[in-house]
């Protein structure tokens, strides 16, 4: 016996609401759209100081809670997310504003720095490259300055 018109309607209403509300959770979170992974790897505090001007410039363009970021240092850019780095203020000013920084544990081993030598609140990656790669295969946009 086929299903009366009214309760296929019902059915179909139901139906739409759910799509509709599927497609609107994703639609009210960009930041799962906006991500971006900044590789930084070189001794020069010039950039690092750049590379958080850039930071400051896509949350003001896109709104910080818009926009996920992670900066992973590796090798010589290591010196960015110490304690006592020339950005060492601006990457906590960063980093409270949503910023993931990563530090590469192989960096780290090679040049004798501990989590105590840090920034309060960077994060350790094993490997660095791993980590840029990993993001790269989940969407992540990549820079390299």
């Amino acid at each position: 016996m086929p299903m009366p018109l009214s309760n296929r309607l019902v059915l179909l209403l139901l139906a739409a609401l759910l799509l509709g509300t599927t497609l609107l959770v994703r639609a009210e979170d960009p930041a799962a759209q906006n991500r971006i992974v900044i590789q930084v790897n070189e001794e020069d505090g010039k950039k690092w100081i750049a590379v958080l001007a850039n930071i400051r410039n896509i949350q003001a363009e896109l709104g910080a809670k818009n926009v996920r970021i992670a900066v992973v240092a590796i090798g010589f850019g290591l010196g960015m997310v110490t304690a006592d780095s020339i950005a060492a203020n601006e990457v906590q000013d960063a980093l409270a504003t949503g910023v993931e920084f990563l530090a590469c544990g192989n960096s780290m081993k090679a040049q004798h720095v501990t989590r105590d030598d840090l920034v309060t609140g960077v994060g350790i990656a094993t490997a660095g490259y791993v980590e840029i790669m990993k993001r790269q295969q989940q969407g992540w946009a990549y820079l390299r300055p």
